[in-house]
This record gives structure tokens, C-alpha cells and sequence, in this order.
């Protein structure tokens, strides 16, 4: 796994959780405190999810074959899917049983000053590994929110173990304040209540990241910043004049398919086409190096056929050329000229842009 796949980040996460783990089941035997045994599961069902992270890195390594000719890149999709279906079952669910059981036939918390100390070390534990994740999310994330590092990043371990480590504070302080309140009333009630809570923050978490993975899984187009740049280098001027259509998809994390149909001269000889669609390939892997599978049909294109309803095709991009109405300049290759894509069933056009966009997952 590459470092935008946040190995430090997981072995970080991994280590801090198998110790947490450890530590609040032996707060557990001690006190009785269902939020600390509701606690101990959560980190060890973590400490499990970041063994799938690094399981799937791994996995995705594998050479091509012929079964599988794109590779094994969504391997890490389908791992990080896994982690939301653990997070949700053996964390976020067991909790919820565990609290309401606690509500239900509450008792006192014994010797408080073990889930007290145990919560207090797993505190600093996981804003230790918090910051970490925070550290190499940062390498990555550029100028976006956090929220949308999260919903467009193609790389799913870091936002998992971001959203992991985020629930996991936020349920020791939960689970802090349920045992506080039980030692100050007296009532097991209140332990019960930050349990189940916890129960509820963990089954949020993990339906928020099965969302996010399940748009991974069924395949998602190149960023937007990348599309642009595929679209320039695309386009020399001379020989490739424009680009009829184009679609990306993403193979795994740092891996990307291309498939564009590109406009050519119609006297155009078949060595000059060839030369130039090497030309544009070497083009495209310079702009967006994760373009590894890339593949350029050269067609010819006819607005006259288009406007007529019998091109498929909307008009090619071309090079940029002055923008009157802003006094701006568009990229090469972005589009400048005026046009409609094509509805082949009804032999209508429409003002719409086919190409994939970069809907976040």
C-alpha cells in the first residue's frame, strides 16, 4: 500500500486499539461497567478493521491475470466495505444490546477508579493515533474540507480510519461521562445510557462509510482537477483537434482507465494517427500518472451530422481560444466549441454534457 493509502495511520490506529482493548476489558472485570465492556469490543472490533485495511493493501498488490486483466486495486474497496459491516455489527450493535441490558437490570459500578483511569489512558491513546491520521490526511487533502476529503477520496483507508478514530473519542468521552454520573448518583442507570449511546455513534459511523465505499465499489469516475488535465494533454492541435467523448473510471486508488473517441483530420495517414494517439497517451500519463490503462479511438468528427441527430457524438473539445463575454482564456482541450450532444434514439439534442462527473462517493 502506498503512502496516500495511510500505512502509518493504520499500524498507529492498530497498535493504540490493541492496547485500549486490553485495558478496558481489565477495567471491565474490575468494576462491572457495561461501558467498558461495550468500550473493550468496540477497540478490539477496531484493531480487527485495521488488520482488513492492511490485509486489502496488500491484496491489491497482486499482478494482473487473465481471470482479472485490470487487476485487484478495488481489493482495497472491498476490505474497507468490510470494516463498516464489522463496525456496524460487532461494535455498533453489541453496544446497543449492552445498554439497553444495563437499563434495563442497572448496578452499581465496583472499584471506579478502573474505567476511570483505563478511559483517561484511551484518551490520549487515540488522540494519539487521531493526530496521526490527521498528519497524513493532510499530505492528501489539499485545500478540501474535511468533508469533502472524506466523500471524494479514492484512497478509502485514510477517511476510515478518520471516521473510526472520530467515533472512538467521541465514545470515550461518552462512555466517561456514563460512568461519572453513575458514581455521582449512585444509579447504573446512567452507564447504561452512555453505552447505548455509544451503541448509536458506532452504527452512524459505519453506515456512513458503507455508503462512501459502496460508491467506490461500483466505480467511480477520475476527480474533476484530473479530467481537465486528461482533457488538455488530450489535445495537440494538429493532429488530435478535439475530443468527441471521453470516460474515466477509476481500476483502484491509484489506478485509472481512460477511453476517449478523438477527433483527427480526415487526410490524416494512418501513421500520422497512430503517432499522434501515442503521442496523447504519453501525453496523459505525464499530466495524471495513475492513467495506466488508457485507450484512444480516432474517429472523424461530422457537425453537420451531428446537428442533424445522426452522430452520436457531442462536437469535439479544441484548443482554448479567447472567451469574449469573461475576457478569460479556457485550459486546452476543455471545450470551446458550441454544441449538443446527440440523443440517438429520438434524433434530438440537448444542451447537457454527458461526461462523468465527480460525484463524491
Amino acid at each position: 500500500m502506498s503512502a496516500s493509502g495511510g500505512t502509518k495511520a493504520i499500524v498507529a490506529a492498530l497498535v493504540a486499539n490493541l492496547s485500549i482493548a486490553v485495558a478496558k476489558f481489565v477495567a471491565f472485570l474490575f468494576s462491572g461497567s457495561s461501558s467498558m465492556l461495550a468500550e473493550s469490543v468496540h477497540s478490539l472490533a477496531d484493531s480487527g478493521n485495521q488488520g482488513l485495511l492492511l490485509l486489502g493493501g496488500k491484496k491489491a498488490k497482486r499482478e494482473a491475470t487473465p481471470q482479472h486483466p485490470f487487476g485487484y486495486g478495488r481489493e482495497r474497496y472491498i476490505y474497507a466495505f468490510l470494516v463498516s459491516i464489522v463496525l456496524f455489527s460487532v461494535g455498533g450493535m453489541f453496544a446497543v444490546y449492552e445498554g439497553y441490558e444495563k437499563i434495563k437490570h442497572p448496578h452499581a459500578i465496583e472499584a471506579w477508579y478502573w474505567p476511570v483511569g483505563v478511559l483517561v489512558f484511551a484518551i490520549i491513546a487515540e488522540t494519539f493515533s487521531f493526530r496521526m491520521a490527521i498528519k497524513e490526511s493532510n499530505e492528501t487533502r489539499g485545500d478540501r474540507s474535511w468533508t469533502e476529503f472524506v466523500r471524494h477520496a479514492k484512497a478509502p483507508e485514510l477517511p476510515v480510519v478518520l471516521l473510526e478514530d472520530l467515533g472512538a473519542l467521541v465514545g470515550l468521552f461518552l462512555a466517561l461521562g456514563g460512568v461519572s454520573l453513575a458514581l455521582a448518583t449512585g444509579n447504573g442507570v446512567w452507564d447504561g445510557i452512555g453505552t447505548l449511546c455509544i451503541g448509536i455513534l458506532l452504527i452512524v459511523i459505519a453506515i456512513v462509510l458503507a455508503a462512501e465505499t459502496k460508491s467506490l465499489l461500483l466505480g467511480e469516475s477520475a476527480g474533476i482537477e484530473d479530467v481537465e488535465k486528461i482533457k488538455a494533454a488530450v489535445v495537440d492541435g494538429d493532429t488530435v483537434t478535439g475530443i468527441i467523448h471521453m470516460r474515466t473510471l477509476h481500476l483502484g486508488p491509484e489506478e485509472l482507465l481512460v477511453a476517449a473517441k478523438i477527433a483527427v483530420q480526415h487526410d490524416d495517414t494512418a501513421t500520422e494517427v497512430a503517432n499522434a494517439i501515442n503521442a496523447a497517451e504519453n501525453r496523459i500519463r505525464d499530466a495524471v500518472p495513475i492513467a495506466r490503462v488508457i485507450y484512444l479511438e480516432p474517429d472523424i468528427f461530422d457537425a453537420e451530422a451531428a446537428t442533424k441527430g445522426t452522430n452520436p457524438a457531442k462536437p469535439p473539445t479544441t484548443p482554448s481560444t479567447p472567451n469574449t463575454s469573461t475576457g478569460t482564456t479556457p485550459a486546452p482541450g476543455t471545450g470551446t466549441i458550441p454544441g449538443t450532444d446527440t440523443d440517438t434514439t429520438s434524433g434530438t439534442t440537448s444542451g447537457t454534457d454527458h461526461l462523468p462527473k465527480d460525484s463524491g462517493h
